[in-house]
């Protein structure tokens, strides 16, 4: 498989808009983030020219232009035998990749497709999101979206997808596919991502084996889940603010508004922010969590820093935290992370830990490791944009150098497993329960530094990654492990 966990995760952390692109749409996942106010505008590209050459000349010009570490770039690269745009920017990355600065979060997208998924979270697709076990032979279904096919056909967090196929009569088993193809061969196997496209599963779960058939279908991702995404838990006598937000997207701002007014109303001050699956995403969105977890802080306190090169530092800016009516003024946060937790999620723990210091912990694993954020810039004849590492984060303290993830910056940290035999949010699932832990002073095991991916533990406590495809969508980005 080839290494996109990064893109991925950073097209989902820090977005910027700029070159035709909706609104302030800076990003810090796998493509991610942005600072909100910081929209560049470069002057505007010629809408001809759709040609391979074409495209690739002007995918080399935008890095010249506004990469942040343009002395990676190769002096000179010739777009001679590289037979995609993708290709011809993967090479001139490879020095910034290799120092672990650009994990491929410089990247090719659709201007149509990523403003309809930040606009409302639209993709097509089963609405589920997979995982791997560590053995990399077993296919479990780590979460469900609601409005979507899967949940619709029954099939939920921890149900084992033992075989796939487009009929009941020519179904593989995962083992068989994998051993034959690869994980890739599961991507194959899931057919195009187009509405209409139906697969059978054989799932297993409490309910027991059967076979399913699930079109893909289009439907918007909901960032807070109506289920579990929002909530407040009582343990051991103390009320604890639960928030899952699956990625930064701006539909995610009311159901984080509701959920805080709800949070204050109750007198709230302990938080759980579950970030364990979420790639990132707009920063704008990520700013606006920090704000309402921000109630304690004043206007004259910084969120973040955003800094270009050199040559473009007419766009660094410092963020101030901007209370809002709904804000609290917690005591404690226990954000869940993950090797799937990146860029704009890392930039909301990142931006608490120079206030909180070790009241503020890291639960689960360590974190992907995405301080940087893309600028979007557009070349709308040929509904490309260029999503491309163009500025860095740093928190009040300014720290930003977590390349390797949070474990080793954040002052405080509980290690945890994420258990999919139980629904995300529940007190007994590990890393929730780990979490409430925290909150209540209770000890725990620190989490190493090492770059971890995103682990799922089943009921046989075997980890499980994220399953991802060499070529991802822009959902696929930002919502890791998403089909």
């Amino acid at each position: 498989m080839r290494a996109r966990f990064g893109t991925m995760l950073a097209l989902a952390a820090m977005l910027s808009g700029c070159g035709g692109s909706e609104g302030n749409t800076n990003s810090t996942g796998g493509g991610a983030g942005g600072a909100i106010g910081v929209t560049p505008t470069p002057t505007p590209t010629a809408t001809a020219g759709c040609s391979l050459r074409e495209r690739q000349d002007w995918a080399a010009a935008q890095l010249r232009e506004w990469y942040l570490f343009p002395d990676t770039l190769p002096a000179t690269l010739s777009a001679a035998g590289y037979t995609t745009v993708d290709s011809y920017i993967d090479a001139l990355t490879a020095t910034a990749r290799a120092q672990r600065k650009d994990r491929f979060f410089t990247y090719l997208t659709s201007i149509k497709e990523e403003n309809a998924y930040y606009a409302s979270g639209s993709s097509a697709g089963f609405g589920i999101r997979f995982a791997l076990d560590q053995t990399g032979q077993r296919l479990f279904a780590a979460e469900s979206f609601e409005g979507a096919p899967a949940l619709a056909a029954g099939i939920d967090r921890g149900a084992e997808i033992l075989a796939i196929g487009t009929t009941s009569s020519n179904l593989r088993t995962v083992s068989a596919i994998i051993s034959a193809e690869g994980t890739a061969g599961l991507t194959t196997a899931f057919g195009p991502d187009t509405t209409g496209t139906a697969r059978v599963f054989r799932v297993s779960d409490a309910a027991g084996t059967r076979d399913v058939t699930v079109a893909k279908a289009d439907f918007s991702l909901l960032p807070v889940s109506s289920r579990y995404g929002a909530k407040i838990i009582e343990d051991s006598g103390q009320r604890v603010g639960y928030i899952n937000l699956r990625t930064f997207i701006y539909t995610a701002e009311p159901a984080l508004k509701a959920a805080f007014a709800n949070f204050r109303a109750q007198g709230v001050t302990k938080v759980i922010i579950d970030l364990r699956y979420n790639g990132g995403g707009l920063v704008a969105t990520a700013e606006y969590l920090g704000d309402l977890l921000g109630g304690g802080r004043s206007t004259s306190e910084v969120f973040d820093y955003t800094t270009f090169r050199t040559e473009k530092a007419s766009n660094n800016e410092t963020r101030f935290f901007a209370p809002q009516p709904e804000s609290i003024a917690p005591t404690r946060i226990a954000f869940i992370g993950s090797g799937g937790t990146a860029s704009a999620s890392e930039l909301v723990i990142n931006a608490f830990t120079p206030y909180l210091h070790g009241n503020s912990a890291l639960i689960g694993t360590n974190t992907y490791g995405k301080p940087v954020g893309q600028i979007a810039l557009d070349k709308p004849a040929c509904d490309d944009r260029l999503r491309v590492i163009a500025f860095a984060t740093q928190n009040a303290a300014r720290n930003g150098n977590y390349f390797n993830g949070l474990a080793s910056t954040v002052e405080a940290t509980c290690r945890a497993d994420d258990d999919i035999s139980y629904p995300l949010g529940d007190a007994r699932e590990a890393s929730t329960r780990r979490a409430l832990d925290f909150l209540a002073g209770r000890t725990c095991s620190a989490i190493t530094s090492d770059v971890s991916a995103q682990s799922a533990r089943t009921t046989a406590s075997a980890r499980q990654d994220l399953l991802i495809p060499a070529a991802p969508t822009t959902a696929q980005r930002m919502v890791p492990g998403s089909f």
